[in-house]
């Protein structure tokens, strides 16, 4: 499958491997896209896992809507729930990197039936990120969130950012950073990418949440620049279930970074 639909919304899909393997899902953050996982699907696809990785809402061209409330994380789960849907699949491994993990934690606590397990990739349970806002220097960390959340001036900046150097400061790495900026720099990209951010503002951060029950790895680099210890250490409080924090020598982009590493540890859970 190429595309899967959502009402009247149009998503992309990289649908590779196996066609009868057991299925991962593998979810992106910002600024990326599905090219996110280049380097780790095909380790899964060499273990006989099939893999099923869209372009989320605000990335896939028919599926922008305008408004930040179309970008809450209770929202967006429906999106995930419609991919297996279209698969016909009804219980699926998921993966989710920085926003994509963030999504992965919000389908989890609400609806585990449809998962066999959970690998999040950089991002905290909410929970704890919440508790860490508070407790620890993640307020600092998360500063960049509130200029996100300024109209119409961090859309011009990060414009102009892309198209000067390509999201080159950010350390990503050829060719999945060429492949991000041009995503970003499509009509509507960029507002509906920062429409993650702004939805925070019409539901918070949660500061209790239900215990997480799906098998779970967390994997974190510890050289994050916007995701920082107390969280990552916290979140083991809201997994019920069999869980696992691996701590990488590495920084915020681990998909792209460290593929063999993540691979690793991604099959370590679901095998």
């Amino acid at each position: 499958m190429d595309t899967f639909t959502r009402g009247s919304m149009s998503f992309r899909v990289r649908d590779a491997g196996p066609a009868d393997g057991t299925v991962v899902v593998l979810l992106h953050g910002f600024p990326e896209t599905s090219r996110a996982w280049d380097a780790v699907a095909p380790r899964l696809h060499e273990r006989g896992y099939r893999t099923l990785a869209p372009d989320l809402r605000g990335y896939s061209p028919g599926a922008r809507p305008r408004g930040a409330r179309h970008y809450r994380l209770d929202t967006m789960t429906g999106d995930v729930l419609a991919l297996l849907d279209a698969a016909r699949i009804e219980r699926a491994h998921l993966v989710g990197h920085d926003w994509g993990g963030a999504l992965a934690w919000q389908v989890t606590g609400s609806r585990p039936e449809r998962l066999r397990t959970l690998t999040a990739v950089s991002t905290p349970h909410p929970a704890a990120m919440a508790w860490a806002v508070r407790h620890s220097t993640q307020a600092i960390k998360s500063l960049y969130m509130g200029f996100f959340n300024l109209p119409r001036l961090p859309e011009y900046l990060l414009r102009k950012g892309i198209q000067r150097d390509g999201l080159r400061s950010l350390g990503l790495p050829e060719p999945q950073r060429a492949a991000y900026a041009e995503a970003l720099l499509e009509p509507g990209a960029l507002e509906a990418a920062l429409g993650w951010y702004r939805a925070i503002r019409t539901r918070p951060l949660p500061k209790a949440a239900p215990p997480v029950s799906v098998p779970t790895t967390y994997v974190w680099g510890r050289h994050d620049k916007y995701l920082g210890r107390a969280a990552a250490e916290r979140t083991a409080r809201y997994c019920d279930g069999p869980y696992e924090l691996v701590e990488l020598d590495a920084d915020h982009w681990i998909p792209e970074k460290h593929p063999v590493e993540l691979a690793g540890h991604i099959l370590a859970r679901i095998a």
